[in-house]
């Protein structure tokens, strides 16, 4: 046991900087006078508290954490940090059951969005700001998080990093030290919040529910604090603000932050992954609008763009807002943006799925395969942009796309087997896989995962951890071999 120590140690530190940032909706809770101040009151001091005598318990072995101990950090940190975070929930909401309060606190804090609560309307305003300051939290990482504001702790941060940021071909660091680089997407990750909250509040909505839904966008999560999701506000400027800021956020933060850093716009231009993610979003749009022309779904060509649209990027971000009922549409149109939602996020953003960059790899991957059988002889690497991608980056995603397909199957023949129907099975673990939020039929935007029963709930709290990981960091943990010394 004490060889796991340091891990241990760490995670010590990471409950309790947890419990300080709860800090933030107490204040907000304390100067509305809202209610909910006594749910933080007892939350804050049950966090910091097993924090504190978990990091003094473990002192003993402190020492720089390894690879081995990163991956453990990592999968322990995601499993145990939504038990603290579920704590304000419970306080406020007793009817509320642990299950059902874990469930809120993964789908809070890796930005997935799916919920298991009604009546979000009149809920406290800061019961609504925790549970989208979850997603803020999470949406960039809460390891990189540690890694930027404690670089003097000797935890190692590069393999953390590493551990919970496991897209391919990001190896390289934006500056030489790996706290600086963290330090550098946060500060683009804020700056990016500023700029959606006013955005927000200049397009109409008012001051909270700006706020809530800035923490929610950029986070790319999609908790909403009304039950008709941010169709409740029936305006276009909003909408439109969210589709720019979910776009933004679904790009790759390294990328803002060298633009930012540089001042120019050739960090975007160089960037391979923008022309597929732009490229495969509008051939959507335009695709799925000409085919729900043909079944009049909408009264008219502007009304189509609007729903295509917004859903189109809401959903392939893993952003999970909904203006509308989506599953009204045919069934080709639901399970297209549900497939979108698989791939399209950039590598190093805020979204979930395989990511656009491992989907680029896949399909010229693909293509050279097809080449090959044309013509045997034929020298073709596969690149990414002027890259040429490495025999092992191949493999790596070609095993992470047959592990993603088999996580898939899988889970969805679990919750089959559980009595859910097939079409609700099957989209609520993409959705959840992908750190969507919505899924279809009775988990679709209309309504919520509230009526699923408690195992049902608890394999789709582990898909989603498992998706935030990108399945890989989490497995590892579960191998025998990991913990044989």
């Amino acid at each position: 046991m004490r060889a796991y120590f340091p891990a241990l140690n760490a995670l010590g530190l990471i409950i309790m900087i947890f419990g300080l940032l709860m800090g933030f909706p107490l204040v907000v809770s304390w100067s509305l006078q809202d209610g909910a101040t006594l749910a933080y009151d007892q939350a804050i001091v049950t966090t910091f508290v097993a924090g504190l005598l978990l990091w003094l318990s473990t002192r003993s072995r402190r020492r720089d954490l390894r690879v081995h101990d990163g991956f453990l950090l990592v999968a322990a940190t995601w499993v145990i940090l939504p038990v603290f975070g579920a704590l304000p929930l419970i306080a406020y909401l007793p009817g509320l059951s642990p299950t059902d309060a874990y469930f809120e606190a993964v789908s809070g804090l890796t930005a997935t969005g799916g919920t298991v609560l009604t009546g979000l309307d009149s809920l406290p305003t800061s019961i609504n700001l925790w549970r989208t300051f979850m997603h803020w939290i999470g949406g960039m990482g809460v390891i990189v998080l540690v890694v930027a504001i404690l670089p003097l702790l000797g935890i190692g941060g590069r393999q953390l990093f590493k551990a919970e940021v496991p897209t391919p071909m990001k190896e390289s660091s934006l500056t030489p030290r790996i706290t600086e680089t963290a330090k550098g997407l946060w500060l683009t990750y804020c700056l990016l919040t500023l700029a959606c909250g006013f955005s927000l509040w200049a397009a109409g909505l008012e001051g909270w529910d700006a706020v809530i839904h800035a923490f929610s966008i950029t986070g790319l999560g999609g908790f909403s604090n009304k039950d008709a999701s941010l169709g409740h506000f029936h305006n276009l400027n909003v909408e439109a603000v969210a589709m720019v800021f979910a776009l933004a956020s679904a790009l790759n933060f390294a990328t803002h932050y060298l633009a930012l850093a540089r001042r120019s716009i050739t960090p975007y231009l160089r960037d391979p992954e923008i022309p597929f993610f732009f490229g495969v979003l509008l051939f959507s749009i335009v695709l799925l609008t000409v085919y729900l022309m043909q079944f009049k779904v909408h009264a008219d060509l502007f009304t189509t763009v609007r729903y295509v649209a917004f859903h189109v990027v809401s959903i392939s971000t893993s952003l999970g807002l909904a203006t509308y009922d989506y599953t009204v549409w045919p069934m080709f149109a639901q399970i297209w943006v549900l497939f979108l939602g698989s791939f399209i996020a950039c590598s190093g953003s805020a979204g979930g799925g395989i990511k656009m960059m491992r989907a680029i790899i896949l399909y010229k991957q693909v293509l050279r395969e097809i080449i090959r059988s044309l013509h045997p002889n034929a020298v073709r690497p596969v690149r990414l942009g002027s890259q040429p991608v490495s025999e092992g980056i191949l493999h790596a995603v070609l095993g992470f796309s047959f592990i993603y397909m088999v996580t898939i199957v899988t889970l969805t023949l679990v919750l089959s087997a559980t009595g859910l129907e097939l079409i609700t099975a099957f989209s609520a673990v993409v959705a959840c896989l992908n750190n969507t939020g919505p899924g279809l039929d009775a988990v679709g935007p209309a309504s919520n995962y509230q009526a699923l029963s408690d195992f049902q709930t608890w394999v789709l709290a582990f898909t989603m951890i498992l998706g935030r990981l990108e399945i890989f960091t989490f497995l590892v943990v579960l191998t025998p071999s990991f913990w044989r010394r």
